[in-house]
């Protein structure tokens, strides 16, 4: 014998038709039994809420309730066929809504997230779009994220962190030198457009930090990781220094710090004046500044020593020479 539910009270009415306009809005076509499983209510339950609906609505400026002050359904699929569809919607045109432009924005970037291989097949953020979409004042330019050079890597690399198994590859470091790495995978993040793996080097016998852009020839083994993330300490900044690091004074403008205070060493001196500060950073090697420079033109100078700044400055001028 079938549970009879309990009955509602007025409370668990009111707060059951405050949900369910809102699940009604969300969707262009629903059927009664849907819509019935979903709030667990019985159909006939369901269908007296939903003409409730049919005759509520907010009074226009005369104070009294116009036809296009209520909602609407359409009626003969409601009654013929228990589908409930929304013909006319009160109430939510005066909230705010986002503009075009920045519902473009969102959905450029819950576009980008489903490149990530661990969203590719979640649905939730496809129906989140959907709604950007529909509830924007206007309508969002058509916008769509290239995919990258490295998502496959990314893949390959997400898997092995995720079963804890080594990883073979080619590895080009700062200084144009290409090795051969066996690495115990650890942890993936990501700094702008840049993906770093961290993980022991059975090489170097340490943990170390790749750029997935420099990897190449990647090979996904059986073989177990030797060191497991609660075996060995991660640094909490990305990027950490070496015995042999060279150091390279700079100028940068003082609201650039926090973008490169990971290139910073503890205790470096920072002279601030006029919004600019003097410091030193550390780089593997001086042709590590070229991307430090191109990341952050116009508000950092390299000031010494010499050979930092030929390296940049040669750089410089064979990119301005391609465009002569």
């Amino acid at each position: 014998m079938a549970e009879r539910r309990r009955p509602m009270q007025a409370q668990d009415k009111l707060a059951f038709l405050l949900a369910l306009v809102p699940y009604l809005m969300d969707r262009d076509r629903v059927s009664v039994s849907e819509a019935a499983s979903h709030f667990g209510v019985e159909k006939e339950q369901l269908r007296d809420a939903v003409r409730l609906i049919a005759v509520s609505g907010i009074p226009g400026e005369t104070n009294q309730y116009q036809p296009g002050d209520l909602f609407d359904i359409a009626w003969d699929d409601f009654e013929e066929n228990d589908q409930i569809v929304l013909t006319h919607q009160v109430a939510i045109d005066d909230s705010p809504r986002f503009s075009a432009r920045e519902a473009a924005a969102l959905i450029a970037g819950l576009q980008y997230l489903t490149s990530l291989p661990e969203n590719a097949d979640r649905d939730v953020i496809g129906s989140l779009m959907a709604k950007l979409a529909r509830g924007a004042s206007g309508a969002p330019s058509q916008v769509a994220v290239a995919g990258s050079e490295t998502d496959e890597t990314l893949a390959i690399i997400r898997d092995a962190v995720a079963t804890g198994t080594q990883l073979d590859f080619d590895y080009l470091n700062s200084r144009g030198e290409r090795e051969r790495r066996r690495v115990d995978p650890l942890r993936i993040e990501s700094i702008d457009q840049d993906w770093y793996l961290r993980g022991w080097d059975h090489l170097r016998t340490a943990i170390r930090t790749f750029r997935l852009d420099r990897i190449d020839d990647l090979t996904a083994t059986d073989e177990p990781i030797t060191y497991r993330p609660g075996d060995v300490t991660l640094p909490e900044t990305l990027f950490e220094g070496t015995p042999d690091d060279l150091l390279v004074q700079i100028e940068v403008s003082a609201s650039a710090i926090p973008l490169i205070v990971d290139y910073i060493p503890d205790g470096a001196p920072r002279d601030e004046q006029d919004g600019l500060v003097r410091t030193s950073v550390r780089v593997a090697h001086y042709h590590g500044l070229k991307r430090l420079v191109a990341g952050h033109s116009g508000v950092l100078t390299v000031l010494d020593p010499p050979e930092a700044r030929r390296v940049v400055a040669d750089w410089a001028r064979a990119g301005a020479e391609r465009y002569r």
